[in-house]
C-alpha cells in the first residue's frame, strides 16, 4: 500500500488548499499520483457542495482590491455559512486573492469562468466547499472604473465600499477613502438626485403625500411641502448631499470641493453581508 511522504502531502496542501489528512487520503487512494489526487479532491468538493446546495450562506468576507492605477476596482463577497469559517485567516486571505483577480473582470459570470492556479474560480469554490465543509460562493461583485478610486473595508470585513474621484490630484488618496468610508457607513441609495431612480421617488412622493393628506394639510399647498419633504429625502440619501461623517457642517460635495474646487464625485460601488 503506498504511503505519502510528509514532503508530498505538504505540496498537495499547497496545491489545493486542502486539509493535511485530506490530502493524504487522498494521495493514498490516488497511489501517489498527483493529477488523480487533484480530481479526487474536486470530487469530494462537488459532493459536498450538491449536499448543502439549500444551505444559507449569510456570513463570509467583502473585499475591496484596486489596480495599480487606481483606475479599476472591484467588491467581492466570499459567502460561507458561519462566522466562524468567515474569520478564518486561510478564507480571508482566499477572499483577498480572488478580489484581486475580480477587478480585471467586467461581471461576475467572467469572473467565475476565469482562471484561477489552474482551474476556473468556479471550480475552486466547490474544492473550498469539500475543505470547509460549508457552502463556499461568490455572493455580490461589483466593479467600478474611474479616473481616480479609493476603497474602504470596515474591520471584520462585513462591508466594503469603492468610490471614483473626477481626477488624480494631490490628496486625492485620503479624500477617496474617506469618501468610500462614507459610502460604507451611510449607504446612499445613489449619487445624487438625478440617479435616483424614478421608482423610488414616486413611491417616496406616494408615503409623504399620504401622510400629509391625514394630517389635514389643505390639498393646495401638499404639493410645495413635498418639494421640501424631497429636498431633505436627497440630503439624507444621495451620496454628495449627505453630511460629511467626518465633520457634519458639510457635505460630501462640499469635503471634495475644499481640496480642488474642481473635484468631483462620479460614483460609488458598496457591498454589504447585511
Amino acid at each position: 500500500m503506498y504511503t505519502p511522504v510528509a514532503a508530498d502531502v505538504a505540496k498537495l496542501r499547497n496545491i489545493t488548499g486542502a486539509g493535511m489528512m485530506d490530502c493524504k487520503k487522498a494521495l493514498v487512494e490516488a497511489e501517489g499520483d498527483f493529477d488523480l489526487a487533484i480530481d479526487n479532491l474536486r470530487k469530494k468538493g462537488q459532493k459536498v457542495a450538491a449536499n448543502r446546495a439549500d444551505r444559507d450562506s449569510h456570513e463570509g468576507a467583502v473585499i475591496a482590491k484596486l489596480n495599480e492605477d487606481f483606475t479599476m476596482g472591484a467588491i467581492i463577497a466570499l459567502n460561507c455559512e458561519t462566522d466562524f469559517v468567515a474569520k478564518n485567516d486561510s478564507f480571508v486571505e482566499l477572499a483577498h486573492e480572488l478580489a484581486e483577480q475580480a477587478v480585471m473582470y467586467a461581471n461576475k459570470e467572467e469572473f467565475l469562468a476565469s482562471d484561477f492556479h489552474g482551474m476556473t474560480v468556479a471550480e475552486k469554490l466547490i474544492e473550498q466547499t469539500g475543505v470547509i465543509g460549508e457552502k463556499i460562493e461568490i455572493g455580490s461583485f461589483e466593479r467600478i472604473e474611474g479616473p481616480y478610486l479609493g476603497a474602504y473595508i470596515h474591520a471584520g470585513n462585513k462591508i466594503a465600499a469603492i468610490s471614483s474621484l473626477s481626477s488624480k490630484v494631490d490628496g486625492a488618496a485620503e479624500v477617496a477613502k474617506s469618501v468610500s468610508m462614507q459610502v460604507a457607513a451611510m449607504n446612499p441609495i445613489a449619487l445624487d438626485e438625478t440617479k435616483v431612480s424614478q421608482e423610488t421617488i414616486d413611491k417616496e412622493l406616494e408615503i409623504e403625500r399620504e401622510l400629509l393628506t391625514k394630517e389635514g394639510k389643505p390639498a393646495n399647498i401638499i404639493d410645495n411641502i413635498l418639494k421640501g419633504k424631497m429636498q431633505r429625502f436627497y440630503k439624507d440619501n444621495t451620496l454628495v448631499h449627505q453630511s460629511f461623517i467626518k465633520d457634519s457642517s458639510i457635505s460630501v460635495a462640499d469635503y471634495v470641493k475644499s481640496l480642488d474646487n474642481d473635484l468631483k464625485v462620479l460614483g460609488f460601488v458598496r457591498v454589504s453581508l447585511t
